[in-house]
């Protein structure tokens, strides 16, 4: 389902670096206030150092009042810069992350349906939300703390060293544990996070088709099975979170221990050196004050390190779905040709095709033409390749072998853009969005007036529209299932008609209808398609009346081609499928 990245992880959170060139100089100006506010609190300590050993060891009011001024103009200032640079970072982090999940999200919309055919819709959903948000509280805290938190504890330990360089050296020695602590953390921690983060992914598809499937596993009373399976899988994933929680909690623990040894140290050596002479008073106040400056940072380092694991492997998941290469794109030198150019006649020479990954083709030495204004059917037996085929002339499959022309042209010496908008399709399975009637309506071709979507809404006999709460602007649902099949069916039909496509694919899309919708479908249908070169792939007796010429799919090969009264007349497999369809038909009703 997932394939492996070609990189390593760090590499892909280093392409990355794409999205934050553009913010470099904002950057810059937030590491800099970063740097101002950093040194304004390092020197505050070294301010009580001077004022224990000045106005308190002298009794002299007018320096501590003035020193005092001084430490408090400092504290405000640090406090002013963490405000300034707090909001730019979360501005600069959150457009990062917008860009990322826009650029993402487009790619996903090019690449091609074997793609999505692949891949779990909660793994690509997981990569969109959680893995963008990991991404970003790294860009916007992880990243910029590292670069803090390093440059404050090099100044620091290099003023101890200055101040005192016996116990400086102990705060510097100090850093070998914790260079040791975190590369053992590092080592497990990454791995733990990919984990996680991929298990959060399955548990996301389980939610998923579980809303999508509730009256499915209602109907068969499977909601304990199905709570069996996503308690399962919530359960490895609370395991691996409770695995990864302890491991940051004892490297918690660890770096804790670490500054708290180097304090107890120096708060013993530094009051023997005070005691020899060897140490001001006010110098040990600075020292300790100093030191405990490198608290935080040595605290954060756990969570810094932890936060860039999970940034890494987040990047990693992201750019699985970057580097996948969409396969169906525009030629070298496509041409975009209008609708309005577009006569129509559609032909197949010698097409084969084979599904990625598949042992063998489903359609071989496929030769067929349809004429400018034909209807033509597509029959044959269920697995014999009709939807296949139908699929190759929208380009959402490219053949394997030979071509489909449009006029004569390859189809794929034609924009996508271009070809999409001369070619309509239904689906037997209609699809609909959460959005208002309207808009799915509308989905392809934006521009439509009031009177073209009524009279979409009359071919496809869905004037039931306008008896809902609000009429075209009702909210059909989630895919559409506070409808019926029947008048989701009929919606999509509706929206393939309104595009006046001047190539109509149609897969089975009266599948749904009862006999008397589909009688006045049919009809309508019939006056529509006179002007339009059709495809439809039949699977009752009844909609073959709408088809000038008939095509017999067997085996993905084409069998044979005559209307509808040859065929019956000279081809027993086409009587045999037709008899098989209309028992079908009868048993569903």
């Amino acid at each position: 389902m997932v394939t492996a990245s070609p990189t390593r992880p760090m590499s892909n959170l280093w392409r990355m670096r794409s999205y934050i060139r553009p913010r470099l100089w904002t950057m810059f100006w937030m590491l800099l206030t970063a740097a101002v506010g950093t040194a304004a609190g390092i020197a505050v300590p070294l301010v009580v150092q001077h004022v224990v050993d000045g106005p308190v060891r002298h009794h002299q009011l007018a320096g501590l009042l003035l020193l005092g001024g001084l430490a408090l103009l400092l504290g405000a200032i640090e406090a002013g810069l963490a405000f300034i640079r707090r909001w730019t970072q979360s501005a600069v982090a959150l457009d990062t992350e917008y860009e990322i999940r826009r650029d993402l999200y487009t790619h996903l919309q090019r690449l091609p349906i074997a793609f999505h055919d692949r891949w779990q819709s909660g793994q690509l959903l997981s990569r969109l939300t959680t893995d963008l948000g990991v991404i970003r509280r790294f860009v916007s805290f992880g990243l910029i703390f590292l670069v803090v938190n390093s440059a404050t504890y090099v100044t620091v330990t290099a003023l101890l060293l200055h101040l005192y360089w016996p116990l400086g050296l102990v705060v510097a020695v100090s850093a070998i544990p914790l260079f040791l602590f975190s590369k053992r953390f590092t080592h497990h921690y990454l791995k733990t996070s990919r984990l996680q983060q991929d298990q959060q992914g399955d548990v996301a598809t389980l939610v998923e088709e579980s809303a999508q499937g509730i009256r499915v596993i209602k109907s068969f009373g499977r909601r304990r099975h199905m709570g069996r399976r996503f308690e399962h899988a919530a359960g490895q994933l609370h395991d691996t979170g409770v695995a990864k929680a302890r491991l940051l909690a004892r490297t918690w623990a660890e770096f804790d221990t670490v500054p708290n040894v180097t304090l107890a140290i120096v708060l013993v050596g530094g009051a023997y050196a005070v005691a020899t002479g060897a140490l001001t008073v006010g110098g040990l106040v600075a020292f300790v004050s100093l030191q405990l400056m490198l608290v935080w940072p040595i605290d954060s380092l756990g969570w810094i390190i932890a936060n860039g694991q999970e940034a890494m492997t987040a990047a990693d998941r992201v750019y699985e779905v970057f580097d996948q290469r969409p396969s169906i794109v525009d030629r070298p030198g496509a041409v975009a040709v209008p609708r309005k150019e577009i006569a129509g006649r559609l032909r197949f020479e010698g097409v084969g095709f084979r599904y990625p990954g598949a042992a063998q083709p489903v359609l071989h030495r496929i030769d067929l033409t349809v004429e400018p204004g034909e209807t033509m059917a597509i029959v044959g037996v269920t697995g014999s390749g009709k939807t296949s085929l139908v699929s190759l002339v929208p380009r959402l499959y490219d053949v394997t072998a030979g071509r489909i022309t449009l006029d004569g042209r390859d189809i794929r010496d034609l924009t996508l853009h271009s070809l999409r908008d001369a070619v309509g399709m239904a689906f037997e399975e209609a699809t609909l969005f959460s959005m208002s009637v309207r808009e799915n309506l509308t989905l392809g071709r934006a521009d439509a007036t009031d009177e073209e979507i009524a009279e979409a809404l009359a071919i496809a006999q869905a004037e039931f529209v306008h008896d809902l709460p609000w009429g075209l602007e009702t909210r059909v649902g989630e895919q559409g299932l506070s409808l019926s099949g029947g008048q989701r069916q009929r919606l999509a039909l509706a929206r393939a008609v309104l595009g006046k496509p001047r190539v109509l694919v149609l897969d089975d899309p009266l599948s749904a209808l009862d006999v008397y919708t589909e009688a006045l479908v049919e009809e309508a249908l019939a006056r529509v398609l006179r002007g339009t070169t059709a495809l439809i792939v039949v699977h009752r007796p009844s909609t073959v009346a709408l088809a000038d010429r008939v095509a017999l799919l067997a085996d993905g090969e084409i069998a044979a081609v005559g209307t509808h009264s040859e065929l019956l007349a000279t081809v027993p497999e086409y009587r045999a499928v037709l008899s098989a369809s209309a028992d079908l038909s009868e048993a569903a009703r």
